[in-house]
């Protein structure tokens, strides 16, 4: 039978000399050399050469692999030929199903030339079995230490991305490391700043659509980028909710690199899969924030809270805002139809506790515009009580009273921590001692374990009480940026002509409405504002 031969070389790693990516390495030239002079010297016919450069011999999409497999099937070839085994492939289940099942069921022969692999000849078969095992083992390595390599350098503060995200780039000189984009940059903020004004996800992608801010897609392809979006159609392509949300929620606009969310499931199956957030790597300050921590706070309260919008897409002002005095439910927004309006429609406020549980007496419902006036009225009446009288002098005095308090807590507790700190590192010091002792048969290994178990349970209840401690320390330190001095607002404004959420949002906690007196028609309104004095 004549030997219809198709070569197949293949090399993973790229070759620095090549001129052009479609040019053939000098490793698949040598392969090719030397298969060609094989099959020479064996007499036999070569049809064709397969040659797959920078492909993984992992069981993955090859392009030139795919038609030599399907010219086997049709009967084009019918002897494979290779330098090694590693190149057909380093895959134990791709060398199983072709050389030791559809080879044989096509009448296709094998033949390696470095580790002299022949499907032809059967005693040959637990070698090439061993060489297919090793080679598996030796994919394995590699993956494990290339997740490893990943693994430290993101641990090390370098961003290991393809591509920089949207408002940052690389910087030349140290390609791991972001450095701020000032035109995408510029968007970032704009796009927080509308989300923190009230402006929904609908809203934001009109706004960057109507003003022809190019899409982050776009942005990248006009900056020289390679980045590629299989599901975008470049002519068609514009902002939209999506994108927007994941701006919101990524930490790297505040200076953090929040690293390998996703894996492959394996290196055989390069399917993404989710990664458990705490397994997350998470290095913070790794280079210039755009957005700011008061601003990023502010944001994420918001969509921590998941604001409902209205139907033209913007956010209410109360929301989460305005509760019941009697049952404590939070008052829901409704609109009903009124003639006298020009827009046929006004928008109220009512208790849920009445409205939907039915469980409050509170039935009253109060017109929103008027509660804005009420509050806008509020806030201003504060300002000039600020500005004009000065009387919050004996307030501030309190709360820089309570900041010192906090100071001497925070001081404490650390104390408290760094001498539980001493106390876990003498124990495990006697410990190695115990169990040297215990080594030099000093000690009885019963003894041993009776004592070792008090030791472990010593430091286990410490361990406990030092996650108390930072929990504490974050709590004092939340509720100083949470609660701020009252002239970190106050000196911002003098006078507030309308009302809007970000306003809404720094001066105002939370507003209690109560039952409406039927004597007087009157009902109290409560404002508890969102600093200390």
């Amino acid at each position: 039978m004549v030997e219809k031969v198709g070569v197949y070389c293949r090399l993973s790693d790229e070759d620095r000399d090549k001129v052009n990516k479609t040019d053939d390495s000098d490793s698949i030239i040598n392969q090719r050399s030397m298969c060609l002079k094989y099959a020479n010297q064996n007499g036999w016919d070569v049809v064709d050469i397969y040659s797959d450069d920078d492909f993984s011999g992992a069981g993955t999409y090859r392009p030139d692999f795919e038609r030599l497999i399907k010219d086997c099937e049709s009967g084009k070839i019918n002897l494979v030929l290779c330098k090694s085994q590693s190149r057909f492939s380093r895959d134990m289940e791709v060398i199983e199903r072709y050389l030791h099942n559809k080879f044989i069921e096509w009448g296709v022969r094998f033949v390696s030339i470095v580790d002299n692999a022949d499907t032809s000849i059967e005693s040959n078969k637990k070698s090439r079995q061993i060489n297919g095992l090793i080679n598996e083992w030796y994919l394995d390595d590699l993956s494990q230490n290339i997740k490893k390599s990943l693994k430290n350098k993101r641990e090390d503060g370098l961003f290991m991305g393809s591509f920089a995200s949207y408002g940052y780039e690389r910087d030349e000189e140290d390609y791991h490391k972001l450095i701020i984009d000032p035109v995408a940059a510029e968007v970032v903020r704009k796009i927080f700043q509308m989300y923190a004004e009230g402006y929904g996800y609908h809203r934001i992608c009109v706004y960057l659509n109507n003003n022809k801010i190019p899409p982050r897609s776009i942005y990248k392809k006009q900056k020289g980028s390679k980045f590629v979006c299989g599901s975008c159609d470049y002519d068609n392509v514009m902002w939209n909710p999506d994108t927007i949300a994941q701006i919101l929620r990524n930490e790297v606009y505040i200076g953090n690199l929040v690293q390998g969310k996703t894996t492959h499931v394996s290196y055989k199956n390069h399917k993404k899969k989710n990664v458990p957030q705490k397994e997350w790597c998470k290095i913070e300050n790794t280079h210039e924030p755009i957005i700011d921590m008061e601003t990023w706070n502010k944001v994420q309260e918001i969509l921590n809270n998941h604001f409902k919008t209205t139907k033209n897409k913007q956010m209410t002002y109360f929301t989460k805002k305005v509760y019941c005095s009697c049952c404590g439910k939070a008052f829901m927004r409704n609109v009903y139809s009124v003639k006298s309006e020009k827009t046929g429609k006004r928008a109220y406020m009512q208790c849920k506790g009445n409205k939907k549980y039915h469980i409050c007496s509170n039935n009253k419902a109060i017109r929103m515009d008027k509660l804005e006036e009420i509050v806008l009225k509020e806030i201003n009446d504060l300002l000039k009580n600020y500005y004009d009288k000065n009387n919050l002098k004996d307030l501030y005095e309190k709360r820089c009273l309570q900041e010192t308090n906090n100071i001497d807590s925070i001081k404490n507790l650390e104390k408290e921590k760094e001498e539980l700190n001493k106390k876990i590192s003498t124990n495990k010091n006697y410990y190695r001692n115990l169990f040297e002792e215990k080594v030099k048969g000093v000690i009885s290994e019963d003894m041993f374990q009776m004592m070792s178990k008090d030791y472990f349970n010593e430091i286990e209840n410490m361990m406990i009480r030092i996650e108390v401690i930072d929990n504490e320390i974050k709590e004092i330190k939340k509720d100083k940026i949470d609660k701020k001095q009252a002239t970190d607002i106050l000196n911002k404004y003098r006078h507030i002509k309308k009302l809007n959420k970000v306003i809404l949002d720094e001066f105002i906690d939370k507003i209690f409405i109560g039952e409406i007196d039927k004597n007087n028609n009157t009902r109290d309104i409560e404002i508890i504002w969102n600093f200390e004095f």
